[in-house]
């Protein structure tokens, strides 16, 4: 059927927006129009890099943290009052109403939840409903995280996308609808069969370069998401130590420069050793790669478990990152821990112990769904369809 969807985003990290463009390449690969909106762009585009700085600093500080814990903390009060975060967004609604009602969409999908809070206040507004000769949009909020996030209980979607069935529970005791709750995964955008790790190296090696030959030994390839967090200068310490002449060690310090200088003049005699900046090879890096060591960001840990890698969790941002961590650690996805030391002796014994490894990567594809993004279009047509 033709729809029309319009994806609503917020640069505040890269994670929102690698699952907005996931579902919008799914839709376009089955002939769906569909448009990615930063929703805080519609005030300004000097007010969307605001909050991006913003989401920078609370990160590398202890802001975040606290944020979300005074938030973990008001979410579960049912005291009748709304948070800052919704009373904030509130304030560029009627921007987003038009943006809606211009562009003709059939449904709306959140990635983010300051867009949940202005589609909320719309909907209290009644500017979605058909009395205003507005046809009814389904809306649905796509979760990033394996946790449900604080505020999100106060928001007022058709539907929760989550990211597992075990899930389901937490939703519903923190406030969403059982009924409302869809527990089908978070959208990635790696491709679906992996690259032979063989071929993999030699593609990573033509595009990246080493000065020899790099196909003998392991690879172990090191992330801190797109604004390269972490403490990867202990960790690459206490692994150069441990492992062989012949293995490999690639940092991605994706926007992060100063961690990528700092890195290669560190390291950077090292001939085992590469740091590179942001980068699209991402999952041909965990293809030619033995283990990857990130932080527990939900997108990047959903493609480590998808691409199908031993996968060692590093220091999260305290707050969702830790959600994530113990849940991939308690369903036997990864191994958290965050010591550097352990992080390295984790890594090797992965590489030597296959029964422990297969264990892991057996449950990375047990607890992970490939057709995420095909069942979210499924889900929004169905919705269009039966009128929800």
């Amino acid at each position: 059927m033709a729809m029309k969807i319009l994806i609503l985003s917020c640069n505040t990290g890269e994670g929102h927006n690698s699952s907005a463009k996931a579902l919008k390449a799914a839709m376009d690969a089955r002939g769906i129009e569909s448009e990615i909106q930063d929703t805080i762009a519609l005030v300004s585009a000097a007010a969307s890099r605001k909050v991006s700085d913003i989401y920078v600093y609370s990160t590398k500080s202890s802001m975040f943290e606290r944020a979300y814990k005074i938030g973990a903390l008001v979410s579960g009060m049912d005291v009748g009052l709304k948070s800052p975060v919704y009373l904030t967004n509130r304030f560029y609604a009627k921007k987003l109403w038009d943006h809606i009602v211009n562009g003709g969409y059939d449904a709306v999908v959140c990635v983010h939840l300051f867009p949940a809070e202005a589609i909320t206040a719309l909907k209290r507004q009644a500017l979605l409903l058909k009395k205003l000769n507005f046809p009814k949009v389904p809306t649905i909020f796509v979760m990033t995280d394996y946790t449900c996030i604080p505020f999100l209980p106060e928001t007022e979607l058709d539907r929760y996308v989550i990211a597992h069935e075990d899930l389901v529970e937490e939703f519903v005791e923190k406030g969403i609808p059982r009924e409302k709750v869809v527990p089908v995964g978070i959208p990635v955008s790696l491709t679906k069969e992996r690259i032979p790790k063989e071929e993999a190296r030699r593609l990573a090696d033509k595009e990246f370069g080493w000065d020899d030959g790099a196909d003998k030994g392991k690879w172990f390839l090191l992330m801190g998401g797109s604004m390269g967090f972490g403490n990867m200068g202990d960790l690459l310490e206490r692994l150069l130590d441990k492992i062989s002449d012949e293995d490999r060690v690639i940092c991605i310090c994706g926007r992060n420069d100063e961690l990528r200088d700092g890195l290669t003049m560190d390291f950077g005699e090292d001939h085992r050793f590469k740091a590179i900046g942001y980068t699209d090879k991402v999952s041909l890096l965990m293809d030619a790669s033995d283990v990857l060591f990130s932080k527990p960001g939900g997108i990047t840990s959903t493609e480590a478990a998808i691409r199908n890698i031993p996968l060692v969790h590093t220091a999260p941002i305290p707050g969702l990152e830790d959600k994530n961590a113990l849940f991939f650690h308690f369903h036997n996805m990864s191994y958290s821990t965050k010591d550097p030391r352990h992080q390295a002796d984790v890594a090797l014994r992965l590489c030597n112990d296959e029964a422990w490894r297969n264990r892991m990567l057996e449950a990375q594809r047990r607890n992970t769904n490939l057709h995420t993004c095909d069942d979210i279009i499924d889900l929004i047509g169905s919705m269009v369809l039966k009128d929800f």
